[in-house]
């Protein structure tokens, strides 16, 4: 089995190593690189491997490298940009691992968002690469709960051994037709597109599960963030404190614990990091920090 992998980000890494390791891997195909000097997670451990990488900036208009390699399969992995129908035709089958138990969560930001929405599960599923947004056949399912301490980082790398592992389980029977697949419900899709910069403040107007939730999302790319008197502060990790009154984004609490309501409960911030600072945990900040004061809001 000869194949093309085309993915980006460290969820990717995973799945390229193991097609590697057992399988003719010709080309891999990732996102530019994000500045000079830096390289995508998977186009670092496709020149570790000693694979070819190939970087279009816009595949829809440069993919004769990629017809070059002569490849009877396209695997895909959180690439990050809409394959063409024309190439798609081009291999025996195009399969995609993406991080949502789908027809549910369709789009750019799966994983992040069902942290973000309150989510009690999420998983992996292996489809056929078609037109439509994530809309093909489905090969393969898994699943894994959501835990009060995982954050978007957790998460990612959670799932990507998931879908590796269902991905060397099924690409055979996928490959050979012994697997099918079934077809989604269209009535059940729902679309979870990518993160927006307004996003990224949090909000302390929701419950303290989703102020949670919603800072753990974004952890650590792009990282969510708290205004504290004109400083934006990056924050990662938190969890949810009884004993506590106040007014949503009221502080309540900044004695080796900051503390800040929500809507019902407080939420502790865990890490965060100052502007041109790195990241540390919150009891360190407060240690040398002016700014904050018991009944200060946040907005």
């Amino acid at each position: 089995m000869k194949i093309v992998f085309m993915g980006t980000p460290l969820f990717a890494v995973p799945i390229l190593e193991a097609l590697a390791k057992k399988y003719e891997v010709a080309l891999v195909v990732c996102q530019a690189d994000p500045k000079p000097g830096k390289f995508p997670a998977v186009k670092e451990k496709a020149i570790e491997m000693g694979i070819k990488v190939f970087q279009p900036l816009k595949i829809k208009d440069d993919y004769e490298e990629i017809l070059k390699a002569e490849a009877d399969v396209l695997v895909t992995a959180a690439y990050g940009q809409f394959v063409p129908t024309k190439l798609l035709k081009k291999f025996k089958k195009c399969i995609n691992v993406h991080g949502s138990l789908l027809p549910k969560r369709r789009g750019g930001a799966p994983i992040q968002r069902a942290i973000m929405d309150g989510d009690l599960k999420t998983g992996v599923t292996l489809i056929e690469m078609v037109k439509k947004m994530d809309a093909g056949v489905m090969y393969a399912k898994g699943e894994i709960p959501i835990t009060e301490e995982d954050t978007a980082d957790d998460l990612f790398y959670k799932l990507s051994i998931l879908g590796r592992d269902l991905l060397m389980e099924n690409i055979c029977d996928i490959v050979s037709n012994h697997n099918l697949g079934i077809p989604q419900d269209e009535d059940e899709a729902t679309i979870s597109p990518n993160l927006t910069k307004e996003e990224e403040k949090i909000d302390f107007n929701k419950s303290a599960f989703l102020v949670v939730r919603q800072i753990h999302g974004l952890s650590s790319n792009p990282g969510g963030y708290i205004m504290i008197n004109g400083n934006l502060i990056k924050v990662y990790k938190a969890k949810i404190v009884n004993g506590y009154n106040g007014k949503p984004g009221e502080v309540v609490s900044i004695n080796k614990h900051l503390v800040i309501m929500a809507s019902d409960y407080g939420v502790e911030i865990l890490t965060l990091k100052p502007a041109g600072k790195k990241i540390m945990p919150a009891s360190s900040y407060l240690n040398g920090q002016r700014l904050l004061q018991i009944g200060d809001v946040l907005v």
